[in-house]
């Protein structure tokens, strides 16, 4: 159970249910579609590398004999993919399972989009509001409560929502824009609960954050492979103090799959600073508890990548 060294073994069965998890083909993504396929959950692998999500593929079949486990390629920097991506997700049949894990972090300089969004804002949580959109007629045709999982981060505690610069084009800072699309991320678990929960969907909408868990998003981020005193500070912070991206994985896992994780509830590590330790419930910071916010936020995701919840739900 939750804070007290709850594992994927202790998850239910997962026989029968399909699941979805983004940026798949390694750190957290891995981890977690290797949890699910262990639980006996057909998964999809959504990555943009199609090598490296065959790698891991095979790694998920060779540590799970018989494990159904699949790639279709996704680059959620780009809205067609999105929508290419849903569309074969949806023509499949039901969705049981979304994870929302894919993410980029704090580019040195600011990037773009394939649609013009700043790229973090724009893959972290722009691509996956689309996506999540997209797929809710799959999701909404589960036959139970099908879970949308939400990964944000403990940057979320120093986030802010600029709804007047939300692409940070008239000052781009790495950090602020890290933060604020993981802050995002855990609004919008929140408001999709809100709002499901108002329309009657047969959905649960949950949040997690890994802690401080050692992937390579340091060194493809502000890293970006070329080494500096600050990426490598951080990267042993996070090896000296975190944990690795198999335990960072849990609070995803729980948030997929216990019964018990609460709709619109959020879940990590609760040792020390919440960086490791046992998985249960976390804390969210009063910025993400802002209604209006909420409301704004959605109203310009909804405009920004044309795509509406309601008109995909039929409402």
């Amino acid at each position: 159970m939750a804070g007290r060294g709850w594992r994927i073994e202790d998850a239910p069965r997962l026989d029968g249910r399909r699941a979805v998890v983004t940026g798949a083909s390694g750190g957290l993504g891995f981890e977690t579609a290797l949890g699910l396929a262990r639980r006996g959950a057909a998964v999809v692998l959504a990555a943009r590398d199609p090598g490296r999500a065959e790698a891991a593929r095979r790694r998920i079949a060779g540590a799970v004999p018989g494990a159904d486990v699949g790639f279709a390629r996704l680059d959620l920097a780009d809205l067609a993919s999105v929508a290419a991506f849903a569309a074969g997700v949806v023509a499949s049949g039901p969705l049981d399972v979304l994870v929302c894990n894919a993410g980029v972090m704090a580019f040195p300089t600011r990037r773009t989009t394939r649609d013009g969004f700043e790229e973090q804002f724009g893959t972290n949580y722009l691509g996956h509001f689309a996506l999540a959109a997209r797929l809710m007629p799959a999701l909404t045709g589960a036959g139970g409560a099908a879970r949308v999982v939400s990964v944000a981060s403990l940057a979320h505690v120093q986030g802010r929502i600029d709804l007047d610069d939300l692409q940070g084009a008239t000052r781009y800072d790495p950090w602020t824009a890290y933060r604020q699309s993981k802050l995002a991320m855990l609004i919008f678990a929140r408001e999709l609960q809100r709002r499901a929960d108002a329309a009657d969907w047969p959905l649960r909408a949950v949040a997690a954050h890994p802690g401080w868990a050692v992937t390579d998003i340091i060194s493809n981020g502000p890293g970006q492979g070329r080494g500096g005193l600050k990426p490598a500070m951080m990267n042993l912070a996070f090896r000296l103090l975190g944990q690795s991206a198999a335990d960072g994985a849990l609070p995803i896992l729980y948030a997929a799959t216990a019964p018990e994780a609460e709709p619109g509830g959020y879940y990590g590590p609760t040792g020390r600073g919440e960086r490791t330790g046992p998985v249960g419930p976390s804390r969210v910071m009063p910025q993400a508890r802002d209604a209006g916010v909420a409301r704004a936020l959605w109203d310009a995701s909804e405009r920004l990548t044309g795509v509406r919840f309601e008109t995909e739900v039929g409402a």
